[in-house]
């Protein structure tokens, strides 16, 4: 059992995110996800980024920041989009991450400090989502330079493909993401049970 905190996109902590939430609950994974928003959801990137830029960045980190407050440090950091720069500033800063998981998005990791070497990471997106463009040289250069982290590019050019009921899901993408994303945390499990018993 792995802990998780999910950061949620533009679009706010949507009924789609919420599902996803619940599938790795019932894998066995203790997951809290914050709504940065109040409640406040959108049904277009656009409209979110608008409300996102209402409230300002630093406003959404202090906000992110303070849902990690008491939580163990051992913490698997989750973002989808807009919400994989809280996941990933607290991966590189706050000590004791196990994992990360950034889904359509990936900001430059020397923007926000030193990588944690050894820290498994996925980075999953579409080969042509438009969206993703202007991170794929981070994330293929994360790639290279560290074997704990693993890029994983599907066809298709949808941003949000992991999330049912969105015009950009794709079922195919999404159960291989989700698969492999459940074996990432079954490797973090394995990992820690060595840890824990001397191995």
């Amino acid at each position: 059992m792995a802990e998780i905190v999910q950061f949620h996109h533009v679009l706010g902590r949507t009924v789609a995110l919420d599902a996803i939430a619940d599938r790795l609950r019932e894998s066995g994974h203790l997951v809290h996800a914050p709504d940065l928003y109040d409640g406040q959801v959108f049904d277009t990137i656009e409209e979110g980024g608008r409300f996102a830029e209402s409230i300002g960045v630093q406003t959404l980190m202090t906000r992110a920041l303070a849902a990690v407050q008491g939580l163990p440090d051992e913490i698997v950091y989750l973002g989808y989009s807009m919400g994989t720069a809280p996941a990933q500033t607290l991966l590189q800063t706050r000590p004791g991450a196990i994992g990360g998981i950034l889904m359509y998005a990936c900001i430059d990791p020397a923007s926000v400090g030193p990588w944690p070497e050894g820290v498994p990471v996925h980075i999953h997106a579409m080969k042509d989502d438009p969206y993703f463009a202007a991170d794929a040289a981070a994330a293929k250069q994360l790639d290279a330079a560290h074997d704990a982290v693993s890029l994983f590019l599907y066809p298709g050019s949808g941003h949000l493909f992991m999330e049912a009921g969105h015009p950009d899901y794709d079922e195919e993408a999404a159960e291989l993401a989700f698969r492999r994303i459940e074996a990432l945390l079954a490797s973090i499990d394995t990992r820690q049970d060595g840890e824990s018993s001397g191995q």
